[in-house]
């Protein structure tokens, strides 16, 4: 997958959560520094898509999900390019504890596993379109500097 906005918003959140969830000293300390250079990665993309650096079309990468819709709807998300990372990390702590079930899926009820599996679908989802929509409306922002 091409770096994009999103993308790498999505590994911010994904970051912070494992520091929330670690302990170890050796994984904290590795994870400050996945932070610091990600945190830095994301000025630079920003600064390089402000000035013209990466051409318009390279700042989204669809991820084009091919899924059946019927059984599978989720809300259309909106709002602000922060508004909608806000959903991205909301969504992300959701999917952690929801594939946290996995681990231990022997240990899920039998008439439970397929809303779990269920659910593990819907959160990929709408983390694929708060990606998505972050890479769009950050695309929006550029094209009308331009």
């Amino acid at each position: 997958m091409a770096e994009t906005l999103g993308s790498l918003c999505d590994k911010l959140t994904i970051v912070k959560l494992k520091q929330f969830h670690s302990e170890d000293s050796y994984r904290l300390s590795s994870l400050a520094t996945q932070e610091k250079q990600l945190c830095e990665e994301i000025d630079w993309f920003i600064r390089d898509a402000v000035t013209g650096e990466i051409p318009s079309e390279r700042l989204v990468f669809s991820s084009n999900k091919v899924y059946k819709k019927e059984g599978n709807e989720i809300a259309e998300i909106s709002g602000s390019i922060s508004e909608v990372f806000s959903e991205l990390a909301r969504v992300n702590c959701e999917l952690w504890h929801e594939q946290e079930k996995v681990y231990d899926f022997e240990k899920v009820a039998p008439d439970e596993k397929n809303v779990v599996v269920k659910q593990l679908a819907i959160l990929n989802l709408q983390r694929n379109q708060c990606i998505d929509k972050i890479d769009k409306k950050f695309q929006q922002i550029i094209e009308g500097t331009h």
